[in-house]
């Protein structure tokens, strides 16, 4: 038996919960990560995880050797990184998330130079506004927009974004505009809500926290910018988000003398991850790319 890759199949299936998932991910076989699991156990002894028809688990003495398989496995990739050299050319997969819009619109361009770049790469993206444990799910390098709380993790600023309320001409045409954050209270207020989203929007500085009432609430940023497009009434987004719009005057931004400070772009990684050529190359690619390409301020639209 593969020992190292029973191990990784091991690790993926604890994580993610679920064979199928952890498959897929490995690009193996149903039967294969079910039997490579089998013999695991079968050499070891132990009831590694837990199975039920819904769900599995990790038991006690599988929590103990997850926990052994991932610093195993992360020291292997960190001597064969250290051995290669940080400027070895980058080859093999790297894991990369981010925020949904802000991947299709920027992440996506920086992909794009390093495949082109580097034949040897491949890349696995991961979009999301959830935001996704590094070590947990395998990813090597996330694109984080917002104060950074994980003393852990190295963070690389590539620039910064500001929240901004938009609305379209036909609904400030109707409804008047809002002179205040407290006169929010009388317009339609259409919410996105993501992981982090709250109904106590804040504004800049010496501004008290305006709770708003949605009447439009949706899970998806691009929706709630499209309704406010169709004149639904008035959302709160990220500078980047609805740049295009706001210069094709289908959005029109609204109460900018009180925008709350702006919001750092960043990319983090595990601190084991620094020596990674992929890594360190994708890092340089996007600093170099939001430097050809800066994020704008709404102000200097």
């Amino acid at each position: 038996m593969d020992r190292l890759g029973a191990m990784r199949i091991f690790v993926a299936v604890a994580t993610l919960g679920s064979f199928a998932e952890a498959a897929r991910q490995k690009r193996l076989s149903p039967s294969v990560v079910t039997r490579s699991i089998a013999q695991l156990e079968d050499e070891l002894g132990l009831t590694l995880l837990s199975r039920t028809t819904r769900s599995v688990g990790v038991t006690e003495r599988g929590r103990i050797y997850l926990e052994s398989c991932q610093q195993i496995l992360a020291d292997i990739d960190d001597a064969e990184r250290r051995v290669r050299g940080e400027n070895a050319e980058p080859r093999g997969e790297l894991k990369v998330t981010a925020p949904i819009v802000f991947g299709r619109l920027h992440v996506l361009r920086v992909i794009d130079r390093l495949l082109r770049q580097h034949q040897a790469l491949s890349i696995r993206l991961t979009l999301s506004d959830r935001n996704l444990h590094l070590v947990e799910e395998g990813i090597d390098v996330a694109v984080r927009i917002g104060e950074l709380a994980d003393s852990n993790l190295i963070a690389v600023r590539l620039g910064v974004v500001s929240r901004v309320l938009v609305a379209s001409p036909a609904y400030l045409e109707q409804h008047g505009i809002p002179l205040s954050p407290a006169k929010l209270a009388d317009h339609d207020i259409i919410a996105f809500e993501n992981v982090n989203a709250t109904n106590e929007w804040r504004f800049s500085a010496g501004e008290a926290l305006v709770r708003v009432k949605p009447r439009l609430a949706v899970n998806n940023a691009d929706t709630a910018i499209a309704a406010a497009e169709a004149g639904m009434g008035i959302t709160r987004a990220l500078s980047y988000q609805v740049q295009e719009s706001v210069m094709a005057r289908r959005l029109i931004p609204i109460l900018q003398s009180f925008a709350p400070p702006p919001i750092p772009v960043s990319a983090v990684y595990p601190a084991r991850r620094i020596a990674s050529a992929s890594l360190t190359t994708f890092v340089r690619t996007a600093r170099d790319q939001f430097k050809i390409h800066p994020l704008v301020p709404v102000e200097d639209w």
